[in-house]
């Protein structure tokens, strides 16, 4: 139940309020919200009915308080005895450059100093502040990425706001002329440290346990044995703790200065690398596989160039490991990531193009599946 407050609350009006809020309550014991966005002062015998509102559901929560009024619950402990929180800040991207995105949100250059990245899902709350813990968590570890500072409002949309000055995407360098085996082999230089970087045993989530669901939803559209098969190899991945991006690519890889750091951490997770180097194959390549235009729509450069920097990425990635072995591993990287593009597709689409990247994901699999002995290296 939400109620509204408006206006303010003092000792003339606050037990007409109470008694305005008690008929609107009643015997109601679920989670009670006040909406504090129209309220402009509250005195301490407001305050006294938002305590015994409090006492009665302890699920009481305060929301959308301006700044004095946030102000007036902190002074008096408030904050401390429930949830009470700010009204956040209202953007506008409109006309703004549109620096990346993904199947959870946009990223927009607002100025020359910020960027926001705008969710999509109008009930993202709970997913921006976990990605902000998760950013925390990856920059206390010493990975280098950009902490979002704030919470804005952009529409009927929720956005974290990072401070990135004069910061650009390696998809923005490549474009402008950058040297693509030099942005290559920096960008594996951090995602050597991510994956250098050993975490605890459910410190986050298991990419294992979330690849396993994938093969498991492919299965039934698959020849039985193919199937079957998969299922086995998914399984027989070790389960090691190995910190992954979840998302690496060319648009969530920002250099400010000197400085390279990662952006769009909500999809971190621990797991084997060979995980990361499969999304990192479907970004490059798989995608565009049917269509090399898609190569140009999501990461704005030609297939030709995705291709070359996928290449020198291996190439740094397993610097001292043989030709035969890089082949190996990419053939391992393709049947977990057409594993995943399978099961995405057949969730989201049923047009034509869905069902030619269906049928491709079926051949695919089909071919390199049977000669496969293991999905890891």
């Amino acid at each position: 139940m939400i109620i509204e407050l408006k206006g303010k609350i003092d000792s003339s009006n606050a037990g007409e309020t109470e008694m305005k809020i008690n008929m609107q309550v009643g015997d109601y014991k679920s989670e009670l919200v006040i909406d504090a966005s129209g309220l402009t002062y509250i005195s301490s015998a407001g305050l006294r009915v938002i305590l015994r509102l409090k006492k009665a559901n302890q699920s009481t929560k305060v929301i959308n308080c301006n700044p004095e009024v946030y102000e007036i619950f902190d002074m008096t402990g408030f904050t401390e005895m429930m949830d009470i929180s700010k009204a956040y800040r209202k953007l506008s991207v409109e006309g703004c450059e549109v620096i990346g995105e993904g199947a959870n949100g946009i990223v927009y250059r607002t100025d020359p100093d910020t960027i926001v990245k705008v969710y999509k899902n109008p009930d993202s709350l709970e997913e921006i502040h976990k990605e902000r813990e998760l950013a925390r968590k990856a920059f206390v570890m010493g990975i280098p990425t950009a902490i979002p500072y704030d919470v804005v409002q952009v529409g009927d949309l929720y956005g974290s706001v990072f401070e990135l000055l004069n910061a650009k995407s390696f998809a923005k360098l490549i474009i402008e002329g950058g040297d693509v085996d030099a942005l290559a082999k920096d960008s594996i230089d951090i995602l050597k440290i991510m994956h250098k970087t050993m975490l605890k045993d459910g410190e986050l989530p298991s990419k294992k346990e979330e690849a396993i669901m994938w093969a498991e939803y492919v299965k039934p559209h698959l020849p039985e044995e193919i199937g079957e098969k998969l299922i086995e190899l998914f399984k027989a991945i070790p389960e090691t703790n190995n910190m992954l991006h979840g998302d690496y690519h060319i648009k969530n890889i920002m250099r400010q200065g000197n400085e390279n750091l990662l952006i769009d951490m909500d999809t971190l997770s621990l797991g084997h690398p060979i995980f990361e180097l499969s999304q990192m194959y479907l970004a490059y390549l798989g995608f565009s596989e049917l269509d090399p235009e898609d190569t140009k729509r999501f990461l704005g450069i030609d297939r030709s160039v995705s291709e070359q920097f996928w290449n020198s990425s291996l190439k740094y990635y397993f610097d001292d490991k043989d030709d035969e072995f890089i082949k190996d591993a990419v053939i391992k990287a393709r049947i977990i990531g057409y594993t995943r593009l399978m099961r995405r597709t057949l969730k989201r689409g049923s047009q034509s193009a869905a069902k030619d990247v269906i049928d491709n994901c079926y051949r695919q699999l089909c071919e390199l599946v049977p000669s496969c002995d293991k999905l890891y290296y």
